[in-house]
C-alpha cells in the first residue's frame, strides 16, 4: 500500500511544469547588414535641444546661456579693442576672417558694450555629432551717436565628440530667424 501511494505521488508530480525548465529558443529574423557609421548621412534633427541633451547628457541649457552671455561680452569687447589673439579661440575660421577684416577696415573708435540686456535661445539642431545653437542677444552700446540698442543673432557650434567643452561662434546675423 505504501508503494502504491509513493507511485501515485510520483505520477502526479513528474508530469507538471514548475517554471524552472529551460525556455525554448526564440526564433529571430536574420539580421540585415547595416552600413558603417561613416556611410550614414547625418540628417538635421527637428527636436533641437532635446536631441542635444540626449546626445550629450552633460549639456545644461542655463549653463550654456550663461556661457553664451560671457562669450558675447568677450567677443564684442575684444573686437572693439582690436584684440585678435582673444578672438581667435572663440570664433570659427570664417567668422574670424570676417572680424579681422572688420578690425582692419575700421576707422575711428568702435562702439563699446554698456550692458547686455537679454540672451535667449532661438534655434537649435543636432547634425550628426555637431550641436548647433542659435542665440539672440539684446545689448546696449555707446558710440559717436550716443546709446544704441542692438539685437545680434549668433550661432554657436560644438563637436560633441571633442573633449573641448567650448562652443565656437560660427555665424552672426542681426535678424531673428523666422
Amino acid at each position: 500500500m505504501v508503494a502504491a501511494i509513493v507511485l501515485f505521488r510520483l505520477y502526479t508530480i513528474l508530469g507538471r511544469r514548475t517554471g524552472h525548465e529551460p525556455q525554448p529558443p526564440v526564433q529571430r529574423a536574420p539580421l540585415n547588414p547595416v552600413a558603417p557609421p561613416a556611410a550614414i548621412e547625418a540628417q538635421p534633427s527637428s527636436n533641437g535641444l532635446v536631441d542635444i541633451q540626449i546626445a550629450d547628457p552633460a549639456f545644461d541649457t542655463p549653463k550654456f546661456l550663461a556661457g553664451a552671455r560671457e562669450a558675447y561680452a568677450q567677443i564684442v569687447t575684444a573686437f572693439a579693442a582690436g584684440d585678435r589673439a582673444a578672438l581667435r579661440p572663440l570664433l570659427s575660421p570664417d567668422v574670424y576672417a570676417a572680424f579681422d577684416t572688420g578690425i582692419t577696415s575700421r576707422s575711428g573708435p568702435a562702439p563699446t558694450l554698456i550692458k547686455l540686456h537679454d540672451a535667449r535661445i532661438v534655434g537649435s539642431a543636432l547634425h550628426g555629432r555637431h550641436a548647433e545653437i542659435t542665440a539672440a542677444f539684446t545689448a546696449e552700446f555707446s558710440g559717436d551717436a550716443g546709446k544704441n540698442t542692438v539685437t545680434d543673432v549668433w550661432t554657436f557650434d560644438r563637436n560633441l565628440d571633442s573633449p573641448d567643452p567650448n562652443w565656437a561662434l560660427v555665424a552672426t546675423s542681426g535678424e531673428l530667424p523666422e
